[in-house]
C-alpha cells in the first residue's frame, strides 16, 4: 500500500497478481484497476510463492508528472528476473495508468524462486531505492562468499539510482555520491550491501516539531534458521549476511574475517517468536499521540505484531502489541481474530498506519483484509487533526466501503470520579469497545532489548482487497409482547494498567457514533428470498384452524400421488495428474506418491526420480519446498495400486508430473517395493551444521 503524495490522500493497493487497485479517502474503490500487469508477472496458485507483483512507489513529483515505479517477477529468455518499470499516468483519467508506456528502467536475473527481495521506494533524497533479495536457496551458496556479498552481483543489495529527468537519454543514472563508484569490480548502483531478502522496509518523516529521524530507512530483513532483525540502512553499509544472522555468526568463516566490518541490526528476534519479519512504519501521524515515534512491524509466519521506539540513549526499546479481545492478550496461545499471515504495512498521506494480512497465503486466493491501526487509549481532540483532501474525478463506478466491525457504545448518566481510586478501580468507565479489540502485552524472554512501558492499540478494517462474497444480512427478530422489556448492552471490558489520570473519550465517541449512524442510515436492509421448487398450493384456514384446497364449482374431487424426488450425489471428477501423498499417520505432507490418471490411482517408481520431481509434486499441493525424497516404499507399499508412473525427470517448473519426462503410462520395471514417497514443507529444511556462536 502507497500514497501519492499528491493531495488527494488516494491510496494505491496492490495484489501479488499484478493489480493495483484506487481507494479513496472514505474507503471506497474505484471498480476498475488502476495498473494490470498480470498477464507479465510470473506467480503462482502455491501457498508461500514469492514471486510476483511485490513494489510500487510514486514519484516524488507524481502530481505534475504521473511517473510511478514497479517491482515484478517475470520469467523470460529461458530464465526468471525481477523488473523494475516506469509507467505514467493516464492522460485522460486520473485513476488509470497508460498501460502503453511501460519503459523498463531494470532487470535481474534469480538465479532460484524465492527470496526475491520486492520493496522499492523514494528517498527524501529524490533517488529510487531499490532493495533485492540474494537469489534464493538457503544459505546464500553462490560464489565463494554469496552473492550478498558480492558487490559484484545486483542480488542481496540496495541499489539506489536516479530516474529523474529521464525522459531523454537512458533510463537511469548513478548518482554522485554513491559509496562504490571508484571500486572497479563493484556494480555502481550499489548503495549497501549484505541483505538476505529486506521486505518491506519505510522512510521516516522525522518528528513533526524537531524533525529528528528524517530521511531514516529501516527493513526487515528476512532470517534463515535463527533470527530475524530490523536494520537502519547506511551508505555503504555491510548488513553481514551470509556471515552473519542477526547479532550470531552463520557461516564461521566469513564471521571470523576482520575485514567484514558489518552494521549490527537495531533489534533481532529469535524464531520461537516469529519466522518471517514484515518491516513497517515510524508512526508519525496525528491521530494516535502515544505512538508517536514507535516503530511497528509484524512477522508473517507467528502473526505477532510488534514495535520498537527510540530512547535518549539512540537505543531501540521493544514493545509486543496485542491485537484481540483482551482474553488473547492474556492467555498468549490462544489465536487472535485477525488474520495471521502480515503481509505488509502501509502509510496514508496523513501518516496514519495500517498493516495488510491474508488467511490464506497464496497468491489466487482473494483472503486479504486491510486492517487500520488504531490506538483507544488516547486520541487527538475532535478537529486537531483535518482532512483536507483534493477533489478526485471519477470516471466510472465507485465501491462503496462499509466496515465490517462496529462500535457499540455504552450510554451512562453518571459524572466522571473525582478520586484518583475512583477512577482507576472502576473499569466500566471506559464506556466503548471495538471487535476485535487490541491490549499490549510484554514481550517474551529476548535477550536482545529492554521493554518499555505498553501502549494500547486497536484496528478498524479498510476494505478487502478483493471482491467479497455476497452475503444477506436477515431483518433483526422483534421482541415478543408489546410490553417486552429490552436487554441491556453488553460491552466488553479490557482490563488497563492502574492509572491516576481520567482519560476524557467522550468528544472522539459522539464524533464515531455519528459517522456511524450516517453511515448506517445510507445502507438499506436486504430482505432474504426464500426459493421453491415449484408453486406452492393455495390454502385457506377455516374457522377451526384446518386448512382445506379450494374447491371450484363443477368439478369432482380426486386423490393425487405425490413422489418425493431422490436425491443423486453428485461425484466431483478428479483431475487428470492430481496427486496426494498416503501415509498411515494421515499427515498432510508427507507420504507415497500417488498419481490420478485416466479415472484410477496409482503408484510412481523411484527410477531417476529426484528432488525436482518431489518439488512438482509440493507445489501441486501447495507446499514451496522439499524436504526429503523417500525412496524404497519408505511410507509403505501401495498393494493392490498399478505402478503407473517410471523413470520420471523433471525440470522443477511444470505443472504435473505427466508433463515431466517419463516411460509410457503403466510400462515400468519396477515392484511396490520401489514406491516413491516425498516430505513437503512451508519453510526451507534446517540446516544443523551451522551452529551459532
Amino acid at each position: 500500500m502507497v500514497h501519492a503524495n499528491d493531495g488527494t490522500h488516494r491510496f494505491f493497493i496492490a495484489e501479488q497478481m499484478g493489480y493495483v487497485w484506487v481507494y479513496l479517502p472514505n474507503g471506497s474503490r474505484v471498480d476498475k484497476p488502476f495498473l494490470n500487469v498480470s498477464k507479465a508477472v510470473l506467480t503462482s496458485p502455491w501457498a508461500g510463492d514469492e514471486r510476483g507483483f511485490l513494489g510500487i512507489a510514486m514519484h516524488p513529483d507524481f502530481r505534475h508528472n504521473g511517473k510511478f515505479y514497479v517491482y515484478y517477477s517475470i520469467y523470460a529468455k529461458k530464465a526468471e528476473k525481477i523488473r523494475i518499470s516506469e509507467f505514467h499516468l493516464s492522460t485522460d483519467n486520473m485513476n488509470m495508468a497508460d498501460h502503453k508506456s511501460e519503459r523498463i528502467i531494470l532487470e535481474v536475473t534469480e538465479p532460484a524462486s524465492n527470496h526475491n527481495g520486492g520493496q522499492i521506494l523514494f528517498g527524501i533524497d529524490g533517488y529510487l531505492y531499490i532493495f533485492t533479495g540474494d537469489g534464493g536457496r538457503a544459505g546464500d551458496p553462490f560464489g565463494d562468499f554469496g552473492n550478498a556479498q558480492n558487490k559484484s552481483s545486483l542480488l542481496g543489495k540496495v541499489l539506489r539510482i536516479n530516474v529523474t529527468g529521464n525522459d531523454k537519454g537512458p533510463p537511469y543514472r548513478i548518482p554522485p555520491d554513491n559509496p562504490f563508484l571508484r571500486e572497479p569490480t563493484a556494480r555502481p548502483e550499489v548503495y549497501a550491501y549484505g541483505a538476505r531478502n529486506m521486505w518491506r522496509c519505510s522512510v521516516d518523516r522525522g518528528d513533526p516539531v524537531t524533525g529528528k529521524g528524517r530521511g531514516r530507512i529501516i527493513c526487515g530483513d528476512v532470517g534463515q534458521n535463527k533470527f530475524e532483525e530490523v536494520d537502519l540502512i547506511q551508505k555503504g553499509g555491510n548488513y553481514g549476511w551470509r556471515a552473519k544472522e542477526g547479532f550470531s555468526c552463520y557461516d564461521k568463516k566469513l564471521c571470523n574475517n576482520a575485514s567484514l566490518n558489518d552494521i549490527l541490526p537495531i533489534y533481532a528476534y529469535p524464531h520461537s517468536m516469529g519466522k518471517s519479519v514484515t518491516g513497517g512504519y515510524i508512526y508519525r501521524g496525528c491521530q494516535m499521540p502515544n505512538l508517536m515515534g514507535r516503530y511497528i512491524f509484524g512477522d508473517f509466519m507467528s502473526g505477532h505484531l510488534m514495535s520498537l521506539k527510540e530512547d535518549k540513549d539512540g537505543q531501540w526499546q521493544y514493545t509486543e502489541l496485542c491485537m484481540g479481545p483482551a482474553r488473547d492478550c492474556n492467555f498468549p496461545k490462544l489465536i487472535n481474530g485477525y488474520y495471521p499471515y502480515i503481509i505488509s504495512f502501509g502509510e496514508d498521506e496523513a501518516g496514519e498506519l495500517y498493516f495488510l494480512s491474508t488467511g490464506t497465503p497464496s497468491a489466487a486466493v482473494a483472503a486479504g483484509v486491510m486492517y487500520k491501526i488504531v490506538d483507544p487509549s488516547k486520541r487527538a481532540a475532535p478537529g486537531k487533526c483535518p482532512l483536507n483532501a483534493r477533489s478526485v474525478p471519477i470516471k466510472g463506478k465507485l465501491v462503496d466501503f462499509y466496515p465490517r466491525q462496529k462500535l457499540i457504545l455504552k450510554t451512562t448518566t453518571e459524572s466522571p470520579p473525582t478520586s484518583p481510586a475512583s477512577r482507576s478501580l472502576d473499569p466500566t468507565k471506559f464506556s466503548t469497545t471495538t471487535q476485535p479489540h487490541i491490549t499490549v502485552t510484554p514481550p517474551t524472554s529476548s535477550s536482545y532489548r529492554k521493554s518499555s512501558t505498553p501502549a494500547y492499540i486497536t484496528a478498524a478494517p479498510v476494505p478487502r482487497l478483493a471482491t467479497p462474497r455476497k452475503t444477506v444480512t436477515p431483518a433483526p427478530k422483534a421482541e415478543k409482547g408489546a410490553t417486552a422489556a429490552k436487554k441491556p448492552v453488553k460491552v466488553t471490558v479490557t482490563s488497563r494498567p492502574m492509572t491516576n489520570r481520567w482519560i476524557q473519550t467522550k468528544g472522539w465517541q459522539s464524533e464515531l457514533k455519528d459517522l456511524f449512524t450516517a453511515r448506517t442510515r445510507s445502507q438499506s436492509v436486504q430482505i432474504p428470498i426464500l426459493l421453491t421448487t415449484g408453486q406452492p398450493s393455495q390454502r385457506r384456514t377455516q374457522s377451526g384452524g384446518k386448512t382445506e384446497p379450494k374447491k371450484s364449482p363443477g368439478i369432482k374431487k380426486t386423490k393425487t400421488k405425490v413422489v418425493k424426488k431422490q436425491r443423486v450425489k453428485v461425484l466431483k471428477k478428479i483431475k487428470h495428474g492430481t496427486v496426494r501423498l498416503v501415509n498411515e499417520e494421515n499427515l498432510p505432507d508427507r507420504g507415497r506418491v500417488e498419481i490420478h490418471i485416466n479415472g484410477e490411482w496409482g503408484t510412481v517408481c523411484n527410477d531417476r526420480f529426484d528432488s525436482k520431481a518431489a518439488l512438482v509434486v509440493c507445489r501441486q499441493l501447495g507446499y514451496p519446498y522439499v524436504l526429503k525424497v523417500a525412496r524404497r516404499a519408505e511410507f509403505g507399499e501401495g498393494k493392490g495400486l498399478r505402478i503407473l508412473l517410471d523413470e520420471v525427470k523433471c525440470q522443477g517448473r511444470e505443472r504435473t508430473l505427466l508433463e515431466c519426462q517419463r516411460s509410457k503410462l503403466g510400462e515400468h520395471d519396477c515392484a511396490h517395493d520401489e514406491d516413491i514417497g516425498v516430505v513437503c514443507g512451508m519453510q526451507e529444511k534446517q540446516e544443523d551444521e551451522f551452529k551459532l556462536t
